[in-house]
């Protein structure tokens, strides 16, 4: 039977739960070419207010750089080896906006990304208001090699309303879902840490970035600032 072993509701005012969450900080592109500064613990980038956790893009021309946002990880705080996640969440939506739920290894057994995994449980670029991605990463398959393995869903205006976004793992699958669809499944072919590597405790990332590799394809539509991944809530079930 499945019990929730970490979660965070948003029942609180001011800023996330230090106890559950910290911050990666900086500018310096976070290895896809994206354009924003990550803040610590800035309220005009993070907040708890009316029972949601709010992640904010902000652009102001007059700074430098000009798009400021937030990215919270659990690392160290809550890490986890198999489970099911779920994150109850309303997306940004825009050109240019790249908001993620994902998760990273916390110790990063078998080498630098990716060779230790990457899972996306729900990536969305402003310029595909309709779809959503599910993706795994890892030393055999990986979007540098174009191997990566992973799906997209067609969902209408999907940014419109809070969805579930929900990921099931185990030793031997990973799927990725939304609203209890899981449109995407990995499963372990037993051929050793390239191909598998999510043996491993791994914790979970929030963020919104901007621009990018991916996310600036089309480029960025200032005009959408500020734009706002608002949270529900996140619960783990092991």
């Amino acid at each position: 039977m499945e019990k929730i072993v970490w979660q965070d509701e948003f029942d609180y005012t001011g800023l996330p739960d230090s106890t559950k969450w910290s911050y990666d900080v900086g500018a310096h592109g976070w290895g896809n070419n994206e354009l924003q500064l990550y803040t610590k613990a800035d309220s005009m980038n993070v907040q708890v207010k009316d029972g949601f956790l709010h992640i904010t893009a902000r652009y102001d021309s007059s700074n430098h750089p000009s798009f400021t946002s937030a990215r919270l990880t659990s690392k160290k705080k809550g890490d986890w080896k198999y489970g099911k996640i779920e994150v109850r969440a309303k997306l940004p939506t825009g050109r240019g906006i790249w908001p993620a739920i994902w998760m990273l290894p916390t110790d990063w057994v078998y080498g630098g990304w990716p060779h230790s995994g990457e899972i996306d449980i729900m990536e969305y670029v402003g310029f595909e208001k309709d779809s959503l991605f599910g993706t795994v990463h890892t030393g055999a398959y990986n979007h540098v090699m174009q191997t990566h393995k992973g799906e997209d869903i067609y969902l209408p205006n999907v940014a419109d309303t809070f969805r579930v976004y929900q990921l099931k793992w185990s030793e031997k699958m990973i799927q990725i879902g939304v609203d209890n669809h899981y449109f995407f499944e990995f499963a372990n072919e037993h051929d050793g840490s390239a191909a598998w590597p999510f043996d491993q405790a791994f914790h979970l990332l929030l963020n919104v970035a901007v621009g990018g590799n991916w996310g600036g394809k089309h480029g960025v539509d200032t005009s959408i600032f500020p734009q706002t991944l608002v949270i529900d809530y996140v619960r783990i079930y092991q």
